[in-house]
């Protein structure tokens, strides 16, 4: 039964993520801000591929990485035969090793590493229904490793429940373009994120929320400005995506 709902569950990501051809397009004018022809793109947190859709159709070259092996059947059968696309199935931390993923059946995208941040989640009304189970050890990498192996991406998408904060930790090259998601019920874990921004470089950050892909502000704004905004969110407010660029002023920090 748990694998016809988790079934469901991945039919009703890929109606959502690829089943509106506006959307694609609007997509592709927003990321198109950041991502050029030939670009190198990591897509951490893949699920079943919808930015390396648009991405790939903007002339970048992706590494998408993602542990759930239902999902990465469904990348292969996308985008397997794309030589510009490599997929690849593991998490992302901060450091190699392994870890248990929980899995959460209904909504696949809620699947995480992190069972501290499941804690924190369900103390929110609409979490409580949810449900994770204990699912298999995975492979775990770090951003450090794939810029090693890959090169230093133009743009880097961070999606993975509760675990931003760990990639971030494992970065330790400045990158020029970067999103991370950020869920009001554990805001502090999106504080923290551009805490460590701070400690990589000098950043401005602009906010879309949910899949708008649309800027919230028309003026990128400093860390004083998007931290004052997470504090300010209550636990139930609209989840989104922290949009980061680097100015000219850059400080890398050791390894």
């Amino acid at each position: 039964m748990s694998r016809v709902i988790r079934a469901a569950g991945i039919f009703r990501s890929l109606v959502i993520y690829y089943g509106n051809p506006f959307r694609a397009r609007r997509m592709e004018c927003f990321y198109g801000q950041f991502i050029k022809k030939d670009d190198l793109c990591f897509d951490i947190g893949s699920h079943v591929g919808s930015r390396i859709r648009v991405w790939a159709s903007l002339g970048a070259r992706v590494v998408a990485v993602e542990p759930q092996l239902i999902c990465v059947k469904i990348l292969r059968i996308l985008y397997g035969c794309n030589s510009r696309i490599e997929i690849i199935s593991k998490a992302v931390g901060a450091e190699q090793g392994k870890q248990m993923m929980r899995i959460c059946e209904g909504s696949p995208t809620l699947t995480t590493l992190s069972s501290t941040w499941i804690d924190t989640v369900k103390k929110v009304e609409i979490f409580r229904g949810i449900h994770w189970n204990e699912g298999p050890y995975v492979p775990v990498t770090s951003l450090a490793k794939l810029i090693e192996e890959f090169g230093v991406p133009a743009f880097c998408k961070i999606d993975v429940e509760g675990c931003e904060l760990e990639v971030l930790n494992g970065l330790f090259t400045p990158l020029k373009y970067l999103s991370f998601e950020f869920l009001p019920a554990d805001i502090d874990a999106a504080v923290a994120c551009i805490h460590r921004l701070s400690e990589l470089g000098e950043y401005e950050f602009n906010v879309s929320l949910a899949e708008t892909m649309r800027f919230l502000w028309a003026k990128w704004a400093g860390e004083t400005e998007i931290l004052n905004f997470l504090k300010s969110q209550s636990s139930t407010a609209r989840s989104g995506d922290v949009y980061a660029r680097m100015t000219n002023k850059s400080r890398p920090s050791s390894n």
